[in-house]
């Protein structure tokens, strides 16, 4: 597991495995706050803010925090409340997840506790298919033989509007519908950091891919409603993969619609993006054709 601050209100953890991203975001109270994002900085106990700044005298239980999406592996799933307590973030009052995938639902595994939020396309597609992400999950685990102290309980889901507003302490987070990877998803701008977290968009080593309830023109409607927020955002954090500034989130955006727009012309024949040819992503792109052609989805 990796983890960078992108911003003193903003870490970034990334699983070893799928590199899927999870990112902690802070409200801190009582604190005026600029925009400007912090270099990016191994989030380690030797990167906590050092004694006599005003971050530190602050109590790290002072403001609120969220946990959006979720690293996969057990120990990187237990290892989330000590690393938010060296960077004096307080214990979360909410979990927020992206899209209904499995890889993006595991917060629940660190904090059983606490609230779970989603879009209401995402509460209703999970409400609609009882027990799916816990199967994928059960699966993936068998194949890779990993175990978990427990299984996977979402609880009770809080339905978000969206697009819409989310609070968190003082501050809100603004999210925007972003369906089309699946039939549900939302992605969330955290305005202050210029941070946009975009669920499953935007990856620069993955193939934007068509899972189940995925759809080709919702994904591109997706990608032009996420351009403006993109070429405001400093960073970019995509569901899989490095976190991205603004002008390369763009181009990978613009590399995304060129495919896309390619795979419902000429299906199986659309050029791959350079960078993301190799074998899993012509797998990829043959699940996408099948899915355009009525076979089995991604």
């Amino acid at each position: 597991m990796r983890a960078i601050a992108l911003h003193r209100d903003v870490i970034v953890v990334t699983s070893a495995i799928l590199r899927v991203n999870c990112v902690i975001v802070r409200a801190s109270a009582g604190l005026s706050e600029d925009a400007s994002g912090a270099p990016e900085q191994p989030a380690e106990p030797a990167d906590a803010p050092r004694p006599g700044t005003e971050t530190a005298a602050r109590s790290h239980e002072d403001g609120e925090s969220f946990v959006i999406d979720s690293p996969v592996l057990p120990d990187e799933l237990d290892a989330l409340p000590a690393l938010l307590e060296q960077a004096r973030f307080p214990a979360p009052s909410g979990l927020l997840v992206t899209h209904g995938d499995w890889d993006h639902l595991l917060g629940r595994l660190a904090y059983p506790g606490v609230a779970l939020g989603a879009g209401e396309s995402t509460v209703e597609r999970l409400r609609a298919s009882p027990g799916e992400a816990q199967r994928d999950l059960r699966d993936f685990d068998e194949e890779l033989m990993i175990e978990r102290a427990r299984p996977l309980a979402l609880g009770s889901l809080q339905a978000l509007a969206v697009p819409g507003r989310c609070a968190v302490g003082e501050r809100e987070l603004e999210l925007y519908s972003a369906s089309g990877h699946t039939s549900d998803g939302m992605a969330v701008l955290i305005p202050w950091a210029l941070v946009l977290v975009a669920g499953d968009y935007l990856s620069p080593i993955e193939l934007p891919t068509l899972n189940s309830g995925g759809d080709l023109q919702a994904y591109l409607a997706t990608l032009e409603r996420l351009r403006s927020l993109v070429a405001n955002a400093e960073h970019v954090v995509p569901g899989h993969g490095p976190v991205l500034g603004g002008d390369e989130a763009l181009a990978v955006l613009e590399e995304d619609a060129v495919y896309l727009q390619a795979l419902a012309e000429r299906g199986a024949e659309a050029e791959l993006p350079d960078g993301r040819r190799g074998a899993a992503q012509r797998t990829l792109h043959g699940e996408n054709v099948a899915t355009l052609e009525g076979g089995v989805p991604g």
